[in-house]
């Protein structure tokens, strides 16, 4: 990731931190004015969302350091630990309002001032949706797990946020106190969910899991339209395996060629074969290993992976 282009997501993630603020400020007198629980957990949310923002800030610039000697692939994974433990910490403020909106269920209190209450929430609501979907569109353009992470976050507070207002608001035209505390504990529930995801997802990242299906298949039709310019049994890949970190994508194989091919023909090849894979998936890394098809060994040596070869595929 270059200077630049960190500076861009940094950029983002300061968005964000001050989205985050004002609806704290904002969501947090709309409570302290009306009482209700259900307002009380869309304020809590919003301070995970300034703590996600912090640490969706400092993994983005974490993983913009380049590789070094202790880090040959750079430090792209600190976006996944970011991720994961936004995930945590919404799940703790999902306990967290669960517990409240319990607790007024048993002891209900009446509420206050409800109208501007709802407006000051309201205003915040869309605060948090402007900035939600800016995080969304940059961080799947720049494959910002931090950043997609943080705006699914934001957007996920909104949605909770629009159930609270429209949960307080029947609270205002009814009267039935109960059901404050009831929309409060959808809520959380709803925010519990959202946390299990980015935990799961995080961990998916951390554990080295396989690029998505699609990116598979765009890697194999490269590989297919490499064997098909060869007569059958002169050109075979097997062993392809895939990781992403952060934003980065990696992809090894083996490349199996006659062992009569010279090395600069061969290495012509890979070089070819490699470059076509990072067109088709930007920001790989893209490592092979060649090997000649006569030798036995090279045909025993993988064990994950399809056999890509002309007039036959086989699975891994």
């Amino acid at each position: 990731m270059s200077a630049g282009h960190a500076h861009s997501l940094t950029r983002w993630a300061w968005l964000s931190v001050g989205a985050a603020v004002v609806t704290i400020a904002m969501k947090t007198v709309a409570y302290l004015l009306t009482g209700s629980v259900g307002l009380l957990s869309d304020a809590l949310e919003s301070v995970v969302n300034l703590v996600a923002a912090v640490l969706a800030l400092i993994a983005i610039s974490a993983a913009a350091r380049p590789a070094d000697a202790k880090h040959h692939f750079g430090h792209g994974k600190a976006e996944y630990l970011s991720a994961g433990a936004e995930g945590v910490m919404i799940i703790i403020a999902a306990g967290l309002i669960v517990y409240a909106a319990i607790d007024r269920l048993i002891s209900p209190r009446p509420l206050e001032d409800l109208g501007i209450g709802l407006a000051i929430t309201l205003v915040a609501t869309a605060v948090n949706g402007v900035v939600g979907v800016i995080l969304l569109r940059q961080g799947r353009r720049h494959r910002s797990m931090a950043l997609v992470a943080d705006g699914k976050h934001l957007m996920t507070d909104v949605y909770t946020s629009i159930g609270v207002i429209v949960g307080v608001a029947l609270v205002w035209l009814t009267g039935w106190l109960a059901l404050d505390s009831l929309v409060a504990i959808a809520v959380g529930i709803n925010i519990l969910w959202t946390g299990y995801l980015l935990v799961r997802n995080a961990g998916r990242g951390l554990l080295d899991h396989a690029l998505p299906a699609q990116d598979n298949e765009r890697v194999i039709a490269v590989l297919r339209s490499f064997v098909d310019r060869y007569p059958p049994g002169e050109l075979e890949f097997h062993g392809l395996q895939t990781r992403e970190s952060g934003r980065d994508r990696f992809v090894s194989l083996h490349v199996l060629v006659p062992g009569e091919w010279t090395v600069m023909r061969a290495h012509d090849l890979v070089e070819e074969v490699e470059e076509a894979i990072r067109q088709a998936l930007p920001h790989a890394q893209v490592h092979t290993h060649l090997e000649p098809c006569e030798d036995p060994r090279s045909h025993t040596d993988f064990v994950n992976g399809p056999r890509v070869r002309r007039g036959e595929e086989t699975g891994s």
